[in-house]
């Protein structure tokens, strides 16, 4: 083995000893090489935002966006990702590590749910989270492969991603907020062939971030934290997922997607913490291209029921979100993006309406800047007037409701 001059230097005057150097080449070595398929890929997420009026002084928690972020600029994430993509042949193996900083990192913490944050916690200063981290590997079968996450992985629900680029909008949807983020365990992917990808997964339970909104008293429902365990360690998540491609025979309508997908936590004890209870959450989402190469359109229903959760003497405890959605790619550098949405919570009653209206603008590289207008509307809500809220006796003063919310944001993304 050939050293170079300072290694022999030091030999020379026994600082270190040749098969020591030696071996420490050869494990350099096996690093480099480790290392030398591994990406570094990433965001910077801020944002500016005027919620209009005096909403600031008395968000409701139902639906006012963004608590802490009214009227100010804000961090809201920063997202480091390496990748080792799935390596050649058919036992291939590769790993994703992604961690998440700033006010909207989620996984790994106790997640309540709000259509008022970005995507969930009331928490302003939220350290570094672990995103995602699992080792990516494949297995043969037959013309195919299933390929395998094993450790921490995004959910499969969902018309919305965790990755703040990937959204057609700024603001989350009433969606995204019931559905589940992040979970720990084993998901399985099979491509049956152009046309149709089938998922199955199991996972550690109680990892749906939901939370009954009431004033002062939010119950929150997951996640746990990574390698927490629900009272009792043999309930599990168990899901499914497929996705449908239409083919270039088609016409205009190649490329549309359909997916539709479950999640079940088995339900812990039914006594005591609702943070026991458990839950199914149920999705479907569609996106068509349109005669109009430009335009593209899209629709999202996601359900979520709570097991043995009767708030307020109500035996429905589900909630229901419709959502529609439009994209229309103006040319290379404007895109406009549109959304609507209806969510009802059936244990109060509580039924409100969102409108989001997105313009995107590249202006320079590697950034997406983009300003966006969102009105939120409270159809009813039991028991609420314009000063107070009352529930079951308990009254609490001082608590300003808006039937309507007017916000304005810009947002600017580095991605590398």
């Amino acid at each position: 083995m050939k050293f170079n001059k300072w290694t022999m230097g030091l030999a020379a005057v026994g600082v270190v000893s040749l098969a020591s150097a030696a071996r420490a080449d050869e494990k350099m070595s096996v690093v480099n090489t480790a290392l030398s398929n591994t990406t570094l890929s990433g965001y910077v997420d801020t944002s500016a935002q005027w919620n209009l009026g005096s909403q600031n002084g008395g968000e409701t928690p139902q639906y006012a966006f963004g608590p802490g972020k009214a009227d100010g600029f804000n961090l809201d994430s920063i997202d480091l990702a390496l990748d080792k993509p799935l390596s050649e042949g058919s036992w291939a193996a590769g790993y994703h590590v992604e961690l998440m900083a700033g006010p909207d990192s989620v996984p790994g913490t106790q997640v309540t749910w709000s259509p008022n944050t970005t995507r969930g916690p009331n928490v302003m200063g939220a350290g570094v989270s672990i995103r995602q981290a699992y080792i990516a590997l494949s297995t043969p079968v037959g013309g195919s492969a299933i390929d395998w996450k094993v450790g921490v992985w995004d959910s499969i629900l969902g018309y919305e991603s965790t990755s703040d680029p990937l959204n057609p909008n700024f603001t989350r949807s009433y969606g995204y907020t019931i559905e589940p983020t992040t979970f720990t365990g084993i998901l399985a992917t099979y491509k049956v062939n152009d046309m149709i990808t089938l998922q199955a997964g199991v996972a550690d339970a109680s990892q749906v971030a939901f939370t009954v909104p009431m004033i002062n008293n939010f119950y929150a429902i997951g996640p746990t934290p990574i390698n927490g365990r629900n009272v009792q360690e043999s309930k599990k998540a168990y899901m499914g997922a497929i996705a449908l491609t239409a083919p270039d025979n088609w016409g205009w309508m190649k490329g549309a997607t359909l997916n539709a997908g479950i999640i079940n936590n088995d339900d812990g004890p039914t006594s005591g913490s609702p943070a026991n209870w458990g839950t199914t959450s149920l999705y479907a989402g569609v996106t068509v291209p349109t005669p109009l190469q430009a335009l593209k359109v899209g629709a999202a229903f996601d359900y979520l029921d709570v097991h043995d959760a009767h708030y307020i003497g109500n035996s429905d405890s589900s909630v229901w979100v419709a959502g529609l959605y439009a994209n229309f790619q103006a040319n290379d550098k404007l895109s406009l993006n549109v959304r609507g949405e209806h969510l009802q919570v059936n244990a109060f009653p509580l039924a409100m309406d969102e409108f989001t209206a997105t313009a995107s603008y590249k202006i320079w590289d590697n950034v997406l800047s983009r300003v966006e207008f969102r009105w939120d509307h409270v159809e009813h809500y039991k028991a609420w007037d314009n000063s107070y809220y009352t529930y079951e006796g308990s009254t609490y003063t001082n608590y300003d409701v808006h039937d309507n919310a007017f916000m304005l944001a810009a947002n600017l993304i580095y991605q590398f």
